[in-house]
């Protein structure tokens, strides 16, 4: 009898900690989701451009017209704060720049006409980068997430910089980004993210969120060129999965991004500290 009442007590344990998984899983999703809100709205004008043309300007303009009503709309109505907003355009400026390069290098193209172009990369390129640091700085806020053994601040600026200069001298010179990469781990090592759900904290290492943030925004640029964000010289003619190897470099982007927006984060932690 006292066999069966254990029995049945561990089986509702574990019906119970099933449902609380589950209800977790969705809580988080909810969050990832609404941290998500500009990259979903970006997919969602570059589908609907794409399928209904819009009339008077070319639709890279639209676009850009459409990004930065987003972009203000957020700011105004307290989704995304003022300091979120500097970090964001900086993004935005950091992308810019990188595009300008690699289409002057031939990496990609935007083959479609805009009066917003500069040295034919559209303005509204850079949104699709500060996307990203939207999504890390609202998935910061909402899922309350601290640094756990975070590495020197000089150490962090000089990988980030490295990182983000080999995206243009590999063009030049040998490609590091492997090398890179293993750095990153020796670095990070021994560091954890940390963030809430439903009340409970959880924690990550740091070189796995790198990866999988990396994964889901490649599968993200499958969907931007299947709409025409722009194109990779095996897809002129017709759409082509990404290649797999992309993956890497969009790790390497994520990790920069992220470095930028944990410098920032702690340095105003730091300040605040200071004033009170």
């Amino acid at each position: 009898m006292n066999v069966t009442i254990q029995q049945d007590a561990q089986k509702k344990t574990v019906r119970a900690s099933i449902s609380r998984a589950f209800k977790q899983l969705i809580l988080f999703g909810w969050e990832q989701a609404l941290s998500c809100l500009f990259p979903v709205v970006i997919f969602a004008s570059l589908a609907i451009t794409q399928m209904i043309p819009l009339p008077f300007l070319p639709r890279y303009d639209w676009l850009l017209i459409l990004f930065l009503f987003m972009q203000g709309w957020m700011v105004r109505s307290g989704l995304e704060t003022w300091d979120e907003l500097k970090v964001i355009t900086l993004f935005h400026l950091i992308g810019l720049a990188l595009e300008i390069f690699k289409v002057h290098m031939g990496s990609w193209a935007y083959p479609e006409e805009g009066y917003f172009k500069v040295l034919g990369v559209p303005l509204y390129s850079g949104f699709m980068y500060a996307s990203v640091a939207s999504y890390l700085c609202q998935a910061w806020r909402r899922l309350k997430v601290n640094l756990v053994k975070w590495p020197p601040f000089i150490v962090v600026v000089t990988l980030a910089a490295a990182i983000y200069l080999n995206f243009f001298t590999h063009h030049f010179w040998i490609d590091i980004r492997y090398w890179l990469a293993g750095l990153v781990i020796i670095v990070f090592w021994k560091s954890w993210v940390t963030y809430e759900v439903g009340g409970t904290r959880y924690r990550m290492p740091i070189a796995l969120s790198f990866v999988l943030i990396g994964f889901f925004i490649w599968i993200a640029e499958n969907i931007a060129t299947f709409f025409g964000a722009w194109k990779y010289p095996n897809q002129a003619d017709a759409w082509s999965l990404v290649h797999i190897g992309k993956v890497s470099s969009w790790v390497l982007l994520v990790i920069v991004s992220f470095l930028i927006v944990a410098t920032l984060k702690q340095v105003k932690g730091k300040f605040r500290e200071g004033s009170s």
